[in-house]
């Protein structure tokens, strides 16, 4: 990892131990910045942005079919009721690391440089040529922090999957270990206790605030709380080990929520979403997709949820609270993404953009706080694992129908996988009528050349604009074992506590 040039580029650091460490280990980082000085007399917003890991779009309770409704989140619910429930969100990537560098930077992995995962030996993260929103807003005087978990764990399944254990779960606080291994049964104290000191701090200061809490959850191995009173399952793939986490994590919601309505209710922000859909190859510890089912990939083999370009890898439950700002009980289905976030809060904000780069988000204020359904025209989904080149946008949603280019199925709870597969001209479904995307459009008709004409012409302008982008960044994906984390060399798997 590059070392920080200042205290400023301490936040760049941070998300670049998220980044460098995605999927292979599990910990938290904690990190807050303070400006001297006395806050502006406008008095500006302040932003939690709960990012909860491998989540899919039918976990929360407020998505599902009422006859089907035995909700685990109900805190999450009463935050839809009381703001806005965003319905056609996506995350900017069906896998963690390049899900996070977008959101963080507004730029797709084509241009911020992280395409995919990065190994647990990794050296690098996200380039520091890359600005983070949580960089911007300090600049601007915002008290900011980052609650982030970096993990692996694989789920131990007889004959193609086994755990990971070559190195113990470590908890960092800044860039420190501080525990290793992780005791995952005070994991969600510490989440709560550190949010809500974070929150009394901004307030204290009397600056606004940004804080980044990237969950565990509902990532495996799961939060260990199995003495929470379960409803009955709505269907198998929701077993009560994977309820228990959710509402674990719903708990965990609740509390800041809590906490902030009891500080600044009025001036606060929270947006709840998931960083890709669910891991399907963790069979009950997975996930539900909901109605977007991916049918045309799984009748053909292999999981259409995280690592893949089908609905269920990247369309995520996400809510938007912030009481006399954004409507109560109001439902949005415009075409949103995680991207957006980025450009979003800085425009809240009244702070601009970098102006010497280029941005892949939009402004959707006027969404959050006036209900208009205006999103994006056209929406591209990176490849992340599951078929062709790693961060290639070859999936293109455009209004109610979505292209695909190249197609291909994760691995499943049964160990399949599905093949990779090219397709001239591409396969276009339409979302309106068929969730689950099941049956492709005959392309002899004309709704199919007039979406492949669309989706055509719209892709050729992205890829062009990022080819010809003069700020373009390279992640480094180079390994060293010695880039493990480990408080302790002296034992294979690290063993250390700080009380």
């Amino acid at each position: 990892m590059q070392t920080n040039r200042s205290l400023t580029r301490m936040v760049v650091s941070v998300s670049q131990l998220l980044l460098f460490g995605t999927l292979l280990f599990s910990g938290l980082l904690y990190h807050a910045v303070i400006q001297n000085g006395n806050m502006t007399s406008t008095r500006r917003p302040n932003f939690i942005i709960i990012l909860a890991d491998d989540i899919g779009w039918g976990d929360l309770g407020a998505n599902q079919q009422e006859r089907q409704k035995l909700s685990n989140t109900p805190n999450l619910d009463l935050m839809a009721q009381e703001g806005m429930r965003l319905t056609d969100f996506h995350s900017p990537a069906s896998t963690c690391s390049p899900s996070r560098a977008a959101l963080l930077t507004g730029r797709h992995g084509l241009r911020n440089g992280v395409t995919h995962n990065f190994a647990v030996g990794s050296v690098g993260g996200l380039p520091l040529s890359e600005t983070t929103l949580a960089e911007i807003l300090h600049q601007n005087g915002y008290y900011t922090a980052m609650i982030v978990q970096i993990q692996h764990y694989r789920v131990s399944k007889a004959g193609h999957s086994s755990c990971y254990s070559k190195v113990a779960l470590p908890l960092f606080e800044n860039e420190t270990i501080v525990e290793q291994p992780l005791d995952l049964w005070r994991l969600t104290q510490r989440y709560t206790s550190t949010a809500l000191d974070v929150i009394l701090k901004a307030r204290k200061q009397a600056q606004p605030f940004l804080l980044y809490m990237a969950l565990a959850h509902m990532h495996v191995p799961l939060s260990p709380h199995f003495h929470v009173p379960l409803p009955s399952a709505p269907h198998p793939s929701e077993g009560a080990v994977y309820a228990a986490s959710l509402r674990d994590m719903d708990e965990l919601v609740g509390a800041i929520k809590n906490a902030s309505d009891a500080s600044e209710k009025d001036n606060t922000l929270i947006w709840f979403t998931g960083d890709n859909g669910p891991w399907d190859q963790k069979c009950l510890y997975s996930g539900s997709v909901g109605p977007f089912q991916g049918k045309w990939q799984t009748s053909r083999g292999g999981g259409s949820a995280k690592r893949t370009t089908w609905e269920g890898g990247h369309r995520v439950p996400t809510v938007a609270y912030w009481p006399g700002r954004v409507p109560a009980n109001s439902t949005s289905s415009a075409l949103l993404s995680g991207l957006d976030i980025f450009p979003t809060l800085l425009s809240l904000a009244g702070v601009k953009p970098l102006p010497d780069r280029r941005y892949d988000g939009m402004d959707a204020t006027d969404v959050l706080l006036h209900g208009t359904e205006t999103g994006h025209k056209f929406l591209f989904h990176p490849n992340s694992g599951a078929a062709g080149k790693y961060g290639d946008l070859q999936t293109v949603r455009m209004g109610r129908h979505k292209a695909f280019y190249i197609t291909g199925g994760a691995e499943a709870c049964s160990g399949s996988t599905g093949k990779e597969e090219l397709h001239d001209p591409p396969l276009i479904f339409d979302l309106s009528q068929d969730k689950a995307e099941e049956t492709t459009l005959d392309p002899t008709t004309e709704e199919y050349r007039e979406a492949e004409e669309r989706g055509r012409r719209a892709r050729e302008v992205l890829l062009y604009d990022i080819a010809t982008d003069p700020l373009l960044s390279t992640a480094d994906y180079t390994t060293d074992q010695s880039a493990a984390p480990c408080c302790d060399r002296r034992h294979a798997s690290c063993r250390c506590s700080s009380g």
